[in-house]
């Protein structure tokens, strides 16, 4: 590990005392206070009121995270779980082909241990502080705050890379910068303990609206307890675990201080999301951004320039090239009504959008694409001008109150293939009907994974549920990652269609033999040579090929789909993308296996440890 780097971005979290941040968050704009102190003269000073002691927290929701926010988030948290695609931008985190040399890969496992060692620097700090004259309120929140983000950074690293380093002291880690990797359970079992700690640390009620309450570390604490009921466990999560989950979601749901918004994509609306905005009632915790117009480089959000293009946005972007994955489309397909869901993570066809560009009239979607929505949030107007060049104002979810009800419902399927259980029925479908969709009489696992996927989608979190699903139930995942779900597909501008009865046809470009985007398959004039639509296969020269008894016949009669396959009624011909498209020549599907599932460590960091290539050991919980 890189402890110098790590320990010299520990100070940072006392520096902010003196210095103070950027944020333009209402809890920063207070006035700093006159003097300098030392960490001994801090706490008990009759000049330092409860704001500027949570300052020092602040690294903790920007900085920190910095490096894994700014371009590893997408490709880790999103494409790796196929929410979307491009080849241009973290192209090898959805084709799996990732290596120690990965720029993003390092900056990733890098910010996981800024976090965690600003949080070691913080607690270590209260505990030799705690003392008489100090505000123990917010000591204790102080405290308990930082082991909620050391656990959830933890929590990350885990489903990331499965056995990792754990260090609660800063001092004595340096002392001894090679440490051995610990056991997955050993981890888990630290990220628990740490929310735990947090959940009796925290207040019942936040002290500001950008600082957690206690609910927010027991909602977390309720998605490691599941991970545990069922991590290496077999294939069976233990029951008196998941009742305890069940619990945890009751209290945070009943304290009455989070709530659903009405319209699903007012999530994604900047005056709903920014930090000059408070949090919305759903946000349970979010990365707290500063202003993009003064923020330093390391506390602003830099998405904007990946997400967006110059129709949408008025400041210096090169995006758009960021599209929905085919797998997520017949997903959305499935059940045509899930309509405003899929308007607020892609743009589709032909659909207005009042909120961007809004002194222009809004901004209608006229193209035949699906470009990533979530994120992109209009020009400098629409952000009343916060708005610069790999800097916007919208802070990042980490953790929505949807989140609590979707784990509940899985906590109640528990180990059954499918349930009607009303209290589960009812958690499922509190998310269902605020997306306007019908509720559920019974739902199975394929049913919760995939309303996981459309509620979080391109929010950068689905691909650490999927590895927590892994670790229950391996084969089961493996099966669903390399059969149900169809990886490196391309769409092209102008490859997609809104049909009148909401369903999206589309054409596809297949994985191919590793040219820089991932390939095709080319004629002998250097032309695509099939180009596979959803409803049929179309030929350069535009004819239509179904198939009858698996011999490709020209046919002009319609073809309509029959228990989930394009037929023509009258002929009985049959077609089947997926098998004409993978069967094309020099198609190279990508495949999940063990082997790939977690990523590999940074090669810097291994050639430095020789611990990274020894077996894993148990965490000594006891050695304080």
């Amino acid at each position: 590990m890189k402890m110098n780097r790590l320990n010299i971005f520990a100070a940072s979290a006392l520096v902010a005392l003196a210095f103070g941040v950027s944020s333009c968050g209402e809890d920063y704009l207070e006035r700093q206070p006159q003097h300098q102190y030392t960490e001994d003269t801090f706490y008990g000073a009759d000049d330092i009121d409860e704001t500027a002691m949570l300052r020092m927290l602040e690294p903790l929701y920007n900085n920190a995270w910095f490096d894994y926010n700014q371009r590893a988030i997408i490709g880790i948290g999103s494409f790796r779980a196929n929410d979307g695609w491009s080849p241009y931008l973290n192209g090898e985190f959805a084709r799996f082909q990732i290596t120690g040399l990965t720029t993003e890969l390092a900056q990733a496992w890098s910010s996981f241990y800024n976090v965690v060692t600003a949080a070691n620097s913080i607690i270590k700090s209260v505990e030799r502080n705690a003392k008489e004259g100090a505000n123990q309120d917010i000591m204790n929140q102080i405290n308990g705050e930082a082991r909620l983000m050391r656990g959830l950074a933890y929590f990350y690293l885990l489903r990331g890379w499965g056995e990792v380093i754990l260090y609660e002291d800063n001092d004595e880690a340096a002392k001894h910068p090679t440490l051995p990797l610990n056991t997955e359970e050993s981890v888990l079992k630290f990220v628990v303990r740490d929310f735990e700690d947090a959940s009796e640390l925290l207040p019942e009620k936040a002290t500001t609206v950008n600082h957690p309450s206690r609910y927010v570390a027991k909602a977390y604490l309720a998605k490691a307890l599941l991970a545990q009921s069922g991590w290496n466990k077999g294939g069976t999560r233990d029951q008196a675990t998941l009742d305890r989950v069940v619990a945890l979601c009751n209290e945070v749901i009943n304290c009455g201080q989070y709530q659903l918004l009405d319209n699903y994509e007012d999530l994604f609306k900047v005056e709903n999301n920014a930090c000059y905005t408070d949090n919305n009632k759903e946000t349970l915790l979010a990365l707290r951004w500063a202003d993009p117009l003064s923020g330093n480089w390391g506390e602003v959000n830099t998405h904007i320039s990946d997400l967006a293009w110059s129709d949408v946005c008025d400041v210096g972007v090169w995006g758009g090239s960021l599209h929905a994955s085919v797998d997520m489309i017949e997903l959305y397909n499935q059940e045509p009504k899930d309509s405003f869901r899929l308007r607020a993570t892609f743009f589709t066809p032909g659909r207005n959008y009042d909120y961007i560009l809004k002194d222009k009239g809004g901004y209608t979607y006229d193209k035949n694409w699906m470009q990533v929505k979530k994120g992109v949030i209009g020009d400098k107007a629409d952000c009343n001008g916060k708005l610069a060049q790999q800097r916007d104002p919208f802070n990042t979810y980490m953790l929505r109150f949807a989140d609590v009800y979707l784990t509940k419902a899985e906590a109640l399927l528990g180990n059954s293939e499918s349930t009607t259980n009303a209290e589960a029925l009812a958690a499922i479908n509190a998310v269902r009907m605020r997306a306007k969709l019908d509720p559920l009489t019974s739902f199975t696992f394929e049913d919760l994974i995939r309303e996981r996927r459309i509620e979080f989608c391109m929010e950068y979190v689905n691909w650490f549920d999927m590895v927590t699903w892994y670790r229950w139930k391996p084969q089961y995942m493996l099966r669903f990652f390399n059969e149900k779900q169809f990886r490196g597909f391309m769409l092209n501008s102008g490859d997609v269609i809104l049909n009148p009865d909401k369903t999206l046809s589309y054409r596809v470009v297949p994985p191919g033999d590793g040219t820089w985007y991932h390939g095709t398959s080319w004629d002998e004039n250097g032309e695509i040579r099939t180009s596979y639509w959803s409803d049929a296969e179309r030929y350069n020269d535009g004819r239509v090929v179904c198939r009858k008894n698996g011999i490709g016949v020209s046919d002009d009669n319609p073809i309509v789909e029959v228990g989930g396959v394009p037929q023509d009624k009258e002929h009985g011909y049959t077609y089947d993308l997926w098998k004409d498209a993978l069967n094309t020549t020099g198609v190279l599907p990508i495949k999940l296996t063990e082997e790939n599932i977690f990523m590999p460590y940074p090669e810097s960091d291994v050639l430095q440890n020789p611990y990274f290539n020894m077996p894993a050991v148990e965490y000594d919980f006891d050695h304080e």
